[in-house]
């Protein structure tokens, strides 16, 4: 991997690292603002997630590191929409986790075929990430509905 290459991985992971921050914070607050019949599952989901997202975070600073870089200390956008109703929240929460993924795929379009470690990570973290993405889809339907939310 060039030097110049080595620099876009870098700002990249580093963008991955301040989402990812981004979404502990989003998932903290989510789970505080879950209320009504569901709130239990719904807040244990949430909290698991914001651990994920540190996990993540501290996965991409290493990263970072290894290659020689600078972590950021700067979190991504925490828009506060206002919104607290369990559907605005799995919709705000999928929003994030599209700008996430799609940092992966950009992540994986520099590396591929160049360093096979951070590629098997951005593919690894696609995965996880489009994981997640179902699984805010299928809370987003109705009982009995089959159909993807968006489809």
């Amino acid at each position: 991997m060039s030097d110049f290459e080595r620099d876009d991985a870098i700002a990249v992971l580093n963008q991955i690292m301040e989402l990812e921050l981004a979404g502990v914070v989003r998932y903290t607050h989510y789970a505080l603002m879950v209320y009504g019949y569901n709130r239990i599952p719904i807040v244990d989901w949430m909290k698991k997630n914001a651990e994920e997202s540190l996990m993540h975070a501290g996965r991409a600073g290493e990263l970072v590191t290894l290659l020689g870089g600078h972590p950021s200390l700067a979190i991504g956008p925490l828009l506060e929409t206002h919104q607290h109703d369990t559907g605005d929240i799995l919709r705000e929460s999928l929003e994030h986790e599209t700008l996430a993924r799609a940092a992966y795929y950009k992540l994986l379009a520099i590396v591929e075929g160049k360093n096979v470690l951070l590629e098997e990570y951005a593919r690894e973290l696609i995965v996880d990430e489009e994981m997640h993405a179902d699984e805010v889809n299928k809370m987003l339907r109705r009982p009995g509905d089959t159909a993807a939310v968006g489809a």
